[in-house]
């Protein structure tokens, strides 16, 4: 006869490799697949933390809504936008800075949020203003494949601590 490995049909052992597989190669959740977090609790406390205008309206996102696709008027802002220094209205810098670089602010990662608010920081407290081509002298924006942009200094140690891995579904719109 021979043994029992060989009478088997092998297509019956391939839907349990293929969810062992699926299961090692799961990646990080798009933007598109993620559900918000943010509540209006969370505005009371983004408030006590961080000065917001009284007439800045600020929006929960329902359970349908997405990160990429904001309504009409808003514009989607992750809550380590706050923390990384981002108030509102923007500064002029930055918005300089996204309009060259034809980005928006929802694609910035922590951590090029964070380096491009403390430069404009940096830079006000010293009586200068930030262009993109200095900005572009000590390092470089870059987007990887999902569009979130980042940055690589040229000459620059510059570290900055990473949000919480679920950072991608604290988000909402302004």
């Amino acid at each position: 006869m021979g043994d029992p490995a060989s009478s088997k049909i092998p297509s019956e052992d391939r839907p349990a490799q293929r969810s062992e597989v699926s299961k090692r190669t799961q990646k990080a959740p798009k933007a598109d697949d993620v559900i918000s977090t943010v509540t209006e609790d969370s505005f009371i406390s983004f408030r006590k933390k961080i000065y917001f205008s009284n007439d800045l309206v600020m929006k929960v996102p329902a359970r349908t809504d997405r990160a990429s696709f904001p309504p009409p008027g808003y514009v989607t802002v992750y809550e380590f936008s706050l923390r990384a220094g981002l108030r509102f209205p923007p500064s002029s810098e930055l918005i300089d800075i996204l309009t060259i670089y034809g980005v928006c602010l929802s694609q910035f990662s922590y951590r090029a949020m964070s380096i491009v608010m403390g430069l404009i920081v940096l830079f006000r407290d010293r009586g200068v203003v930030l262009s993109s081509e200095c900005l572009s002298q000590m390092g470089h924006l870059f987007s990887d494949a999902q569009g979130c942009i980042s940055f690589r200094s040229k000459w620059l140690d510059i570290r900055t601590r990473d949000p919480l891995k679920g950072w991608i579904s604290n988000f909402f719109y302004v």
